[in-house]
């Protein structure tokens, strides 16, 4: 049996059709070569080499391929019998596997909100995730990082929307259906089906729960944020109930708690900072890396310059996504008197931001 190397490990999730036309492109190894190992016809092999040729007009697709054809083989096989487990040299920009499925999670759950986009320019090593609004006003909801979009394309989780100085993606159809069966993988099993076929029966439904009246787990389906519900509602003299810029307050506190839970300590415990709790900050000690600990530091010190109350609504709304009838009833408030003490949170915490400047805490 060949050997498996490290780098061969952290390039596992490019897509087959991917790896024949590298084999035959960049190393010359024929199609029929190529079917033998298979154990396809030629033809297969072909329709998807021409069908991944075709596919770099795409900005992010042609870039991933032009790089990850530059990586050297440390052994070149023969043109008629092809190693197909050469090693390659990793570049330091490509992303492996595991970062892939963690960013995945965030990012298509996040491109599969009404009016997301992903866009990106040429000369960037980010790409941006932008919600466009009812009025027409768009607002940054994430960043990820180059290498991971270039995989997202690869694996048509991703399609070009519109090419130009800056190419816009929108999510396909793929791309949904991967990101249920990833949400469906990292949950707990459902008692009767096989754990194995879980993710794939997911990928067919977008179930979430709330607790109901009497106490009971309601599925519900939770296609966008309670944020950007109240975005769309007008007051009488028709201004949006939410600016935008407290919308925009509210998804950048989103994004530093998705980014805080990137790490070992994923199931980080956010109860604390609930009223009754320790507002304390982080410990440093033992964490993930800067990144995601520094996002964790953002959000506590949002979270304690609001204070109990306004920072209870913020967390659940904004951060665990609950329903505005859903936070009122476990905070004991009176009916629709939470989205009123929501836009007074989302406003102190635009100053809060405002006071931080636009560079301090903003990511990417």
């Amino acid at each position: 049996m060949d050997r498996v190397t490290p780098s061969q490990t952290a390039l596992s999730w490019l897509p087959q059709a991917t790896r024949w036309y590298l084999a035959h492109t960049e190393e010359g190894c024929s199609l029929r070569a190529l079917a033998r190992r298979a154990w396809c016809a030629p033809s297969t092999v072909l329709r998807q080499v021409r069908r991944v040729e075709t596919r770099r007009d795409d900005p992010l697709i042609d870039d991933a391929l032009t790089r990850l054809g530059a990586l050297t083989p440390t052994q070149t096989p023969h043109k008629e019998t092809p190693d197909m487990t050469a090693t390659l040299r990793q570049p330091r920009q490509t992303a492996d596997e595991a970062t892939i499925t963690r960013e995945a999670r965030r990012i298509l759950r996040r491109l599969s909100e009404p009016g997301a986009f992903l866009a990106i320019a040429r000369d960037l090593e980010k790409a941006a995730v932008m919600r466009e609004g009812a009025d027409g006003q768009t607002t940054r909801i994430a960043v990820v990082d180059r290498a991971v979009a270039e995989a997202f394309a690869l694996k048509d989780w991703i399609m070009c929307r519109s090419r130009g100085r800056v190419t816009v993606y929108a999510i396909t159809q793929a791309g949904r259906a991967a990101l249920k069966r990833l949400l469906a993988a990292q949950s707990t099993p459902q008692p009767g089906l096989a754990e194995a076929a879980t993710p794939f029966a997911e990928q067919h439904r977008d179930w979430d729960t709330r607790t109901g009246e009497k106490a009971e787990r309601i599925r519900y389906n939770r296609a966008e944020s309670p944020l950007s519900i109240l975005a769309r509602r007008r007051e009488k003299d028709g201004t949006p109930f939410l600016s935008p810029d407290l919308v925009a307050a509210g998804e950048r506190l989103r994004e530093d708690f998705e980014i805080a839970q990137m790490g070992p300590r994923v199931a980080q415990n956010w109860d604390r900072f609930l009223t009754g709790g320790d507002r304390g900050g982080f410990s440093g000690s033992g964490g993930p890396g800067d990144g995601p600990r520094a996002a964790r530091d953002r959000v506590a010190a949002a979270l304690r310059d609001l204070g109990p109350g306004l920072g209870d609504v913020v967390l659940r709304c904004c951060c665990f996504l609950e329903g505005m009838e859903q936070a009122e009833k476990r905070m004991g408030w009176s009916a629709r008197s939470g989205k009123i003490v929501l836009r007074i949170a989302l406003q102190r915490l635009k100053r809060h931001y405002e006071r931080l400047g636009e560079g301090a805490g903003m990511i990417g």
